[in-house]
């Protein structure tokens, strides 16, 4: 057995109205003064209250600063560092999405790292623990708060770039899966299979190994099961309660066994196209699985039955492949694009997009299968095409 590290948060809290121990949870970290981060959509739906009040009920003075940008620039973290810094607040709870999460906890680390937060991009390049921070989702999908990564838009570079850090696990998760009921079908569809391919990836990855393969499958089940079902019969309660434990054992297995090719994909398409990660991601899966399926085929079988496919009689290799049709069907079922020409690329945007994902290798090297620059060409080719959608 090679060397690995298990990262988690210190502490993760489950369950349906989970959120109500957020007060304690915070004063237990020794919070005086609470800065809730999270964007205007939440704080207009009224859940943003779900997590101040229990933290006013237990004494605690609240600021709210729901400033926070979709899929943030690293110019969105830097305004809102501004209005942050040297205000006194010792706790931040970052309740909302992906794009929240991943702003808590970078600004959590920008109070006590000087410099440029480019600067930080890559891996383990954070010097000091940032500020005290609590995670509450409110989608189920990104797994934030639980992995050690967070994604933002290099406006320059026109790429999705990551700070990757153990400084970046909160000191407490909150899953409440009742915080996730009011999603849109359009949103629990995306985050669902984000999900979904953070525990694709990290099972079938370099770095797998035995625990994150035990969770990852898990995940699979889960997601498999019920995100039909969450899409589009969002108040369906056992639904949303598989799709939020999926996404957290989905987070857990990214976090420790890390990601590949789906993901140094998706990035360009996110930077210069605005897709949301999600979405790219989910278009992209089946295409990268179908070039990967031969790297691993007893895994990607394994993938097939943790669906719930019938393979009885199947072959190895036959089992594997119907894991890439299951997951094409599931894609499609919850209404991802087919192709990355609904998302406005063309054939002339191709080869710019796979030179640019071909410097990825923090993701693709822990592929596992090597990709070539001409691989990835392909891979967006297909993907462009739709070809495994018209089979």
């Amino acid at each position: 057995m090679s060397i690995s590290v298990f990262r988690t948060p210190t502490e993760l809290v489950t369950g349906i109205g989970s959120i109500a121990h957020i007060g304690e949870k915070a004063k237990k970290l020794g919070a005086t003064k609470v800065l809730v981060l999270t964007d205007k959509v939440l704080k207009q739906t009224g859940l943003v209250d779900k997590a101040v009040t229990p933290l006013t009920q237990a004494g605690l003075p609240v600021h709210v600063i729901d400033e926070i940008m979709q899929e943030p620039p690293f110019e969105n973290l830097e305004q809102l560092a501004s209005q942050v810094r040297g205000r006194g607040y010792d706790v931040f709870v970052g309740i909302g999405g992906g794009s929240v999460l991943d702003v808590t906890k970078a600004l959590s680390i920008m109070m006590t790292n000087t410099g440029d937060v480019r600067d930080l991009v890559g891996i383990d390049k954070v010097a000091n623990k940032g500020v005290p921070f609590i995670l509450v989702p409110t989608t189920s999908g990104t797994g934030s708060e639980v992995t050690c990564n967070a994604i933002f838009t290099d406006t320059r570079d026109q790429v999705k770039k990551g700070i990757v850090s153990p400084y970046l696990l909160p000191d407490v998760a909150i899953v409440d899966p009742e915080l996730t009921v009011t999603v849109p079908p359009s949103v629990t569809a995306a985050t669902g299979m984000d999900a979904f391919v953070h525990a694709v990836e990290s099972y079938t990855a370099i770095r797998a190994n035995e625990l994150t393969d035990a969770i990852a499958l898990h995940a699979i089940k889960l997601v498999s099961r019920s995100l039909r079902q969450a899409v589009y019969q969002g108040h369906d309660l056992k639904a949303r309660e598989d799709m939020a434990m999926g996404s957290l054992l989905a987070g857990i297995s990214l976090g420790n066994a890390g990601v590949g090719a789906v993901h140094a994909l998706a990035y360009p398409l996110g930077g210069k196209f605005k897709v949301p990660h999600g979405v790219a991601n989910s278009l992209l899966l089946p295409y990268v699985m179908k070039y990967n399926v031969v790297s691993n085929i007893p895994k990607f079988a394994e993938v097939a039955r943790a669906m719930g496919e019938n393979v009885d009689g199947l072959s190895l290799r036959d089992a594997a492949m119907q894991a890439v049709h299951a997951i094409a069907k599931l894609s499609c079922d919850v209404g991802i694009p087919a192709s990355i020409r609904d998302v406005g690329v063309t054939e002339e945007d191709i080869p710019a997009l796979a030179a640019e994902a071909s410097k990825i290798d923090r993701l693709l090297n822990n592929n596992p299968r090597w990709l070539t620059a001409a691989d990835i060409e392909t891979i967006y080719r297909e993907s462009f095409a739709g070809k495994l959608f018209l089979e």
